[in-house]
């Protein structure tokens, strides 16, 4: 059973625009002290799209040889088509990710009909050796993962669950209303993560619990004790710091809190730029006024 909390953790960049293993190494030290739940590797967060295979694998490899063995790593192994998918799938479980993590063919969207996206991840399912989780970004994508499609999914005995970033409440109820028992929702943001609670969510994959690691934890324990007032207190606290590194800065954003707060969080990838000093004046008010900083 996947559920909790799960931070999608960046990829770092030296100043030649390296992958800096050694800062990695220090930041998973770090996500290992906190009650993380587990971490993703190569999601949104990670850049994956400007990481050529080797670098992909490298990650993955390096993540689960340095993160404790008794907590997940999800990879994700989303492309454009379900060869390549099922390529990058297996390849993660042979580097040891627990699961992982698909996001859905977009380049060709007039063809990326329910019928065609659901044999992609039924063949994707049907191949992998590990579990897999379906990823609806449509910000990023341009398509949204009908609630009908995922429920359908849901019955694959090797689809296991969902991160949804769409934001949608009333789709996320409609999942966790329909889907198969034991399919895992997650809330993909954690701008709405006690709301996602509220209507079934066991989980979510967030950006923002890269550095509010604790404080998304202790949300999700209090709305389970029932400790609601706690719990609400603690979202409007995660509210401004998550629009900061996601809707508003994006991954400069999230890296720029990193380096504000002890981890590294270095230079994103062109053509990605990092924030200006304006904008990190802002940025680091922000962080101050949550209590971080």
């Amino acid at each position: 059973m996947f559920e909790g909390i799960y931070a999608p953790i960046p990829t770092p960049f030296d100043r030649r625009g390296e992958i800096a293993w050694e800062r990695l190494k220090e930041n998973l030290d770090r996500w290992a002290a906190t009650p993380l739940a587990g971490l993703v590797v190569l999601g949104t967060n990670g850049e994956f799209v400007y990481l050529d295979s080797r670098e992909k694998e490298r990650m993955v490899e390096f993540v689960r040889a340095n993160f404790p063995a008794d907590r997940k790593v999800i990879a994700g192994t989303g492309a454009e088509s379900t060869r390549q998918t099922i390529q990058a799938t297996r390849r993660a479980a042979e580097l040891g990710a627990d699961a992982v993590l698909v996001l859905n063919p977009h380049y060709y969207k007039a063809q990326m009909t329910p019928r065609a996206l659901e044999h992609h991840y039924r063949q994707v399912a049907d191949a992998s050796p590990v579990p897999v989780m379906l990823y609806n970004m449509p910000r990023n994508t341009g398509l949204n993962l009908p609630p009908e499609l995922i429920c359908a999914l849901s019955t694959h005995p090797n689809i296991v669950g969902i991160k949804d970033s769409s934001g949608n409440l009333v789709q996320i109820a409609q999942v966790c209303a329909n889907a198969a028992e034991g399919f895992a929702v997650f809330a993909g943001s954690g701008s709405f993560l006690l709301a996602a609670l509220a209507v079934g969510c066991v989980g979510g994959t967030l950006a923002v619990a890269n550095i509010m690691a604790r404080e998304c934890v202790e949300l999700m324990q209090a709305y389970r004790l029932g400790r609601l007032e706690e719990a609400r207190r603690l979202q409007y606290r995660i509210l401004p710091v998550n629009a900061a590194v996601t809707t508003r800065w994006g991954v400069p954003g999230l890296k720029a809190a990193m380096d504000m707060l002890g981890y590294y969080g270095g230079p994103p990838r062109a053509p990605l730029l990092p924030l200006e000093e304006g904008e990190r004046s802002q940025l680091g008010e922000i962080l101050r006024a949550a209590g971080l900083k």
